[in-house]
């Protein structure tokens, strides 16, 4: 943070600029307060020379609307988007936003001060960095705003402040004709390569902020300049120093074959299971850093206006006065933290042809070097498709026509080339960023996807824009504007804060031109065009809320399945700032969970579903602490809400117009329409000669059919005592029962004494098959005695009930399954149990072994899922798969490609019973039943708030018709399935 500029603007809005906070090469960061209210706001703003570019203009706002969808948790909330302008004004409008101003340093500027991070710092700042990416590449988007100066460290944990290529830029570009490039500091292999962006490019960068926050410095950056970009594409990267636990994470993150690395997703729950937030709580940063963010609080806190603070709020008239000097204002920046020079110590008149200091980083142009002609506009003609063989093929000195760089000297274009704004009109239903036309799959033009171009020193009026250096070079002018020389700035007396972060490559880092770095075209920048905005957001009218719900619906990695992926922008197109055709619907991406019917949220104002059930294909039924309610399953609506089920469990249908739920007190039977009670019958009345009936969880249920078990406490007295012996006391027993229950006569079938359970001693029974004669029942093991543990030396046990009087048939054990193996079986009399690391059949009457499926070493299945002839499997290692239920055969395996963390995926059929669901704790994994086929993935993070409750809950699945249902904790997303 340093003390404003004579140039910088001193009003944004209702906003009094107070400090510079960051610099980079788009904008500028200033600490800012409305007078009105007291309210301390951080402000974005354009540079003025790229604000005069249409393009920038609208990538700009595009990604400002892109932090308001993502406002939440790690991301500041929005508070002023600035006015977009209602008519054309003689100069460029100024671009600013402003977002609540939370105390924090950016990344760089921690490292600088207290060195590398420990472990527990570079887990909850990758988490909370991986859940950001989650919630953006939920929609088949690329963020491609992480640097080390848009990351800052909180107090409560990481923020992200850019929210695109625009943001992160290490420099970027104006060209002759309006065209625009932008160059990130952080490349990838498969941007070296000339390839397309893809979710895993984010997770690539990810892992080099990660090395550099373990180690202080960048992997890859050692080394000869020339050889960064062989470097990025081929070696190994150094982490001897990340710390063990987290060495191989990182490192996966850094795989050079995107395929291979992991979503992001995996990476948060990898690092923080729990969440950054709730691995946060406490405290996270070192002392040091805590001590710097609090000193930074205190300072913002202090800051008052300038006392000279006269000048009007930014418009036109001063965008426009500030574009005509912008070379001579930024000339005079010598650093983040330099002293403001004196107008008195600028030249009166600077205005010298051609004078211009030489870039100390450019690459010196061969005298004999061959410049490429500019375009004749800004919209190329149309490119045949080229291989990569054909790429940056020409011969020495001879770049192609239409591959001319963007910092080509503008004398020498056609003299009849037409003016442009760098609007570029949309084709093929996208609009592009860029000057580019169609893309071809492989093109050689440097702006149509990056690049490796070949690069001239840069000539006046075609500048770079760098990054926040100590020392940067001036801006470049808007199209047209008169070129100024740049006096010398004076030399630092201190240090300066690295406030914009470390440059991760070196300026002569990558590739330079086929001559090599002294032949044609020789300069070192790489660059990269701005990406398409994506389409429209489905629903236009959805509140902020929705939108952001939706963005957090899924998990990047996990919503793509192949092919590109469309960068993210805003919800609206630049097509619509400029009155042109919107572009079509984006596709739906290969493995990509497609759009929800509906989102419900339960109110936060009400405690944590207990259960939830689907009734009748009409009715989602929620039940809770405080009270039962009922969801439309059409439209996601909540219709009613009733205390009287609180606690309830899972409601089931009672006929074809009747609520079930069973309270801990009474049985409820409730009207769809209204949740009313129509009848109730409790416990005390229902069960008269049980007194102080305890009912437990439901076992099971079948038609109009519930199975449950139940205790009460009985007083057994004491034996009369022998002549000369003092009476013994009374002592209280539980006494526990097995019922069968019709729920729509509303009377008991019949009931059967079993073994109390643990204290306070109803036992916990499962159905795991209904057969014409019988019900067979497994008890949980957590509700064993002692005594029934000790004799049951290991081993689990299955007990066969008559389905008409209750009475016990049978109890037997199936080879070595143990007590907590899931269990479950068929009515053609099979039994299928975990057994160790396998899958076991059995022939239930008898215990004789039918077939068995070998497991995953280490792992164990879980209950398996009875559908046709097939058997779905589920495995602890997260293996999901079919046998044939005769032999046992496999079918299929497939991963869900999570960590193995906790139980094995329950799993869910469509009602088709032609897709598979898998939820665990981590996402919900989609197959095709048939062949395994991954459909797609989904993954909702909660609450991102910091100071909100961790979401732990695991993920549940119901369906119903052609969709399946899918909640976590207090989210419902409706998804359309087969």
């Amino acid at each position: 943070m340093e003390a404003l500029r004579q140039d910088d603007p001193r009003r944004f809005g209702r906003f009094t600029a107070l400090a510079r906070f960051h610099e980079g090469a788009s904008a500028v960061r200033y600490v800012a307060r409305d007078a009105a209210t007291g309210e301390v706001v951080l402000v974005t703003a354009a540079r003025p020379q790229l604000a005069a570019v249409p393009v920038f203009s609208r990538r700009f706002r595009a990604e400002a609307r892109t932090a308001e969808r993502l406002a939440g948790g790690w991301v500041s909330p929005p508070v002023d988007l600035g006015e977009e302008p209602e008519a054309p004004a003689d100069g460029p409008e100024p671009l600013w936003t402003a977002a609540a101003y939370v105390p924090a340093l950016p990344l760089a500027e921690a490292v600088a001060i207290a060195g590398p991070l420990p472990e527990r710092a570079l887990r909850i700042l990758g988490a909370g960095i991986a859940e950001i990416l989650s919630r953006v590449h939920a929609s088949g988007s690329v963020l491609q705003g992480l640097a080390p100066g848009t990351v800052l460290l909180a107090a409560d944990g990481p923020r992200l402040t850019a929210f695109g290529p625009l943001g992160a830029a290490a420099s970027a570009e104006v060209g002759p004709g309006g065209q625009l490039s932008v160059r990130l500091g952080y490349l990838t292999p498969e941007q070296i390569e000339g390839k397309e962006v893809s979710a895993a490019s984010d997770l690539f960068v990810l892992g080099l902020l990660l090395a550099y926050a373990a180690t202080g410095t960048t992997p890859f950056t050692e080394g000869p300049a020339e050889e960064a970009a062989r470097r990025i594409a081929e070696d190994e990267p150094e982490l001897d120093a990340v710390p063990d636990p987290l060495r191989e994470l990182i490192a996966s993150c850094l795989a050079k074959d995107p395929a291979e690395r992991p979503a992001a997703g995996t990476v948060a729950a990898e690092l923080a299971l729990e969440g950054a937030a709730g691995l946060a709580r406490g405290g996270w940063l070192p002392e040091r850093l805590a001590a710097a963010v609090t000193d930074q609080e205190a300072r913002v806190l202090a800051l008052e206006p300038p006392e000279d603070d006269t000048e009007p709020e930014a418009g036109p008239t001063e965008a426009a006065e500030a574009e005509a000097g912008a070379a001579e204002a930024e000339a005079a920046e010598s650093g983040p933290e330099e002293t403001p020079e004196p107008e008195d110590a600028r030249p009166e008149d600077p205005r010298t042809d051609g004078a211009r200091p030489e870039d100390p980083r450019a690459v010196p142009e061969p005298q004999d070097a061959r410049t490429a002609p500019e375009p004749e506009d800004a919209r190329p003609l149309p490119v045949p498709p080229a291989d990569a063989s054909q790429t940056n093929t020409s011969p020495a000195g001879a770049p192609p026509a239409d591959a001319s760089p963007v910092n080509a000297p503008a004398s020498q274009a056609p003299t009849a080339a037409p003016a442009s704004d760098g609007d570029i009109g949309e084709d093929r239903g996208t609009t592009r960023f860029l000057n580019t036309g169609p893309r071809p799959p492989q093109s050689d033009r440097p702006t149509t996807q990056l690049a490796l171009p070949h690069e001239l020193t840069a000539p006046p009026g075609a500048a770079l824009v760098p990054a926040a250096h100590p020392m940067p070079p001036a801006l470049p002018a808007a199209p047209g504007t008169p070129q100024q020389p740049q006096p010398q700035p004076q030399p630092h007396q201190q240090p300066s804060h690295t406030q914009g972060g470390p440059a991760p490559y070196p300026a002569a880092a990558l590739p330079a031109g086929p001559a090599g770095p002294g032949g044609p075209g020789g300069g070192p920048m790489v660059s990269l065009p701005l990406p398409p905005a994506p389409a429209p957001a489905p629903d236009p009218g959805a509140s902020r809320r929705t939108l952001l719900t939706i963005a957090a619906a899924a998990v990047g990695g996990l919503v793509v399945g192949g092919g590109s992926v469309a960068a993210l922008g805003s919800g609206d197109t630049a097509a619509a700032t400029d009155d042109k055709p919107a572009p079509k619907p984006r596709r739906t991406l290969p493995g990509q969970a497609p759009e929800p019917r509906w989102i419900y949220a339960h109110p936060a104002s009400e405690s944590s579903p207990l259960t939830t059930a689907v009734w009748r294909d009409k009715l989602l039924v929620v039940t809770s602490e405080s009270q039962a309610s009922a969801v439309d399953l059409r439209t996601g609506k909540r219709l009613w809400q009733r205390a009287d089920g609180a606690k309830g469990q899972a409601a089931l249908a009672a006929g074809d117009d009747l609520v079930f739920v069973a309270s801990p007190t009474e049985f409820l039977w409730l009207s769809p329409k209204n949740g009313k009670v129509v009848h109730r019958v409790r416990y005390t009345e229902a069960f008269t000669d049980l007194p102080g009936l305890t009912v437990g969880r439901l076992a099971g249920s079948s038609g109009p059919v519930i199975w449950f078990t139940g205790s009460h406490t009985v007083t057994v007295k004491a034996p009369k005592p022998k002549k000369g012996k003092k009476k013994e006391k009374d002592k209280e027993v539980v006494q526990a029962h097995f019922f069968a229950y019709d729920i729509v006569q509303r009377k008991e079938l019949w009931r059967t004494s079993v073994p109390a359970g643990r204290s306070p001693g109803t036992p916990a029974y499962r159905v795991v098959a209904e057969r014409s004669a019988d019900v067979l029942v497994r008890q949980d093991a957590v509700s064993l005695t002692a005594a029934e543990v000790k004799a049951a030396k290991g081993k689990g046990s299955v007990r066969s009930f008559d389905q008409k009087t209750g009475k016990l048939l049978w109890t037997k054990k199936y080879g070595a399954a143990s007590l907590e193996a899931a269990t479950t079986g068929d009515e053609d009399g099979a039994l299928y149990a975990a057994v160790g690391k396998d899958l076991q059949a059995f022939e239930a009457d008898t215990t004789k072994p039918l077939w068995r499926v070998e497991g995953s070493d280490g792992s164990w299945f879980g209950t398996p899922l009875i559908a046709g002839p097939l058997i779905h499997t589920t495995e602890r290692s997260r293996l999901v798969g079919a046998v044939e239920r005769e032999s046992g055969r496999l079918v299929w395996r497939r991963s869900t490609e999570v960590p193995g963390i906790g139980n094995a995926p329950s799993l869910t059929l469509s009602s088709s019973e032609k897709t598979l669901i898998a939820a665990d704790a981590i996402q919900v994994t989609v197959f095709s039943a048939a062949d395994g086929e991954r459909l797609w993935k989904f993954q909702d993070i909660g609450s991102a708030d910091p100071k909100g409750a961790t979401v732990s809950a695991p993920y549940r699945a119901l369906t119903f018709g052609e969709t399946v249902v899918v909640q976590r904790d207090r989210s419902f997303y409706a998804f359309p399935v087969a």
